[in-house]
């Protein structure tokens, strides 16, 4: 049992986490970031909810480039082999839950 205060959690780097669950080879993760991530395609599906902050989420779909702007409480899913990039704007916690050992 744990609780965690998500508003309080910082990591060194950018899109550091803190791990908070490993349920059956999906794992759930808390990131903190002032940066941008980088282009990329998960193995599997993802779940990435913004818990505080603002993200920039862009990804491609059938080819096209398409961006939108994450508030708290916003919710992006991954299908699988959406290619996507997040981007904070300032600073952003992010829970993101996803297959064990995805990028």
């Amino acid at each position: 049992m744990e609780i965690i205060r998500s508003k309080k959690f910082t990591a060194s780097l950018p899109w550091g986490s803190l791990k908070i669950a490993n349920m059956s080879g999906i794992t759930t993760k808390l990131h903190w970031t002032n940066e941008p991530y980088r282009w990329h395609v998960n193995e599997g599906e993802e779940v990435f909810a913004v818990l505080d902050g603002m993200v920039e989420i862009q990804y491609k779909h059938d080819g096209v480039v398409h961006t939108d702007l994450l508030n708290p409480g916003d919710i992006f899913y991954a299908n699988e082999g959406t290619e996507h990039v997040a981007s904070p704007i300032g600073e952003a916690r992010i829970l993101v839950i996803e297959s064990e050992g995805s990028i």
